[in-house]
């Protein structure tokens, strides 16, 4: 078996007072597209954040290769949830996934043919190469989303964390951002970890699901986790499993993170929105 590249054990978020998440322990292995997927406020933000080391956890440890996370952890590639990219930005998209090699250094390198030739390959990989020459302020949400995924692969991280990418995207785009993951996971041996409401765009290449749900996670298939009685624990309330054509919809009623969790959360950074329908 390959080597665990991420591990949480019993990681635990308190903000404000407030219990965000609880005993949060799953691993990932290189390679696997994992998908973290809970209701908007259930903390999925919040739980990116420790592993990134931008939220410090209350209690728990968080492991890479097996030990405690490094202050500047570089083995790690981040596309946050929200994009502010204004159309008059003279940047270019070859700019953009450029600064993916030299945004955490004082100036900038002198260019070289290697370099334009990584810039090119990564474009290419993740389908951006029609629009390598446009402004990126002038694409569209999805066309966007390709770029800062270019971005945050071309430093070879083995660990790729997703903050809601598919989020206000059309099902094409959708379509086009998880095929993309997918196979850069399975070729590059890049770790996923993806957030989202949603889990039905995934279904087809998760290997695993983190489901979160009232500070809680259960982990395992999506057959394992998706069902009423594993959910229902989770929550700490009754809840369906409707499966109809070929979508799944989790429905919790009421909803299963109360407003005051949501509101703690939003407070400190974290998901801003909760639903008692995930799916």
């Amino acid at each position: 078996m390959t080597a665990e590249l991420l591990r949480l054990d019993g990681v635990g978020v308190r903000l404000g007072g407030r219990e965000i998440l609880r005993d949060v322990s799953f691993s990932i292995r290189p390679g696997e597209f994992t998908g973290l997927i809970g209701p908007n406020g259930a903390g999925k933000t919040t739980l990116l954040r420790v592993i990134l080391g931008l939220q410090q956890a209350s209690s728990g440890s968080v492991l890479i290769d097996g030990a405690p996370r490094a202050a500047r952890e570089s083995s790690i590639g981040y596309v946050p949830q929200k994009l502010a990219i204004e159309p008059d930005v003279p940047l270019r998209v070859r700019d953009v996934v450029t600064l993916g090699l030299d945004g955490n250094r004082f100036g900038l390198r002198l260019p070289s043919r290697a370099r334009r030739e990584l810039v090119g390959d990564m474009i290419t990989a993740v389908g951006a190469q029609r629009y390598a020459d446009a402004r990126i302020g002038e694409l569209s949400g999805g066309e966007q989303q390709r770029v800062m995924i270019a971005h945050a692969l071309i430093s070879r991280p083995r660990l790729l964390l997703l903050d809601e990418p598919l989020a206000n995207l059309d099902l094409s785009s959708e379509q086009g951002i998880v095929s993309v993951l997918a196979r850069l996971a399975r070729a590059e041996r890049v770790a996923v970890l993806l957030s989202a409401h949603d889990m039905n765009p995934l279904m087809p290449v998760m290997d695993r699901i983190v489901y979160v749900a009232a500070g809680r996670v259960a982990v395992g298939s999506t057959d394992e986790v998706v069902q009423p009685e594993v959910l229902s624990r989770l929550y700490g309330q009754h809840v369906d499993v409707i499966r109809v054509h070929g979508r799944v919809l989790v429905v919790a009623a009421p909803a299963g993170v109360d407003d005051a969790q949501a509101a703690a959360e939003d407070a400190y950074g974290g998901d801003t929105e909760h639903a008692g329908i995930a799916g």
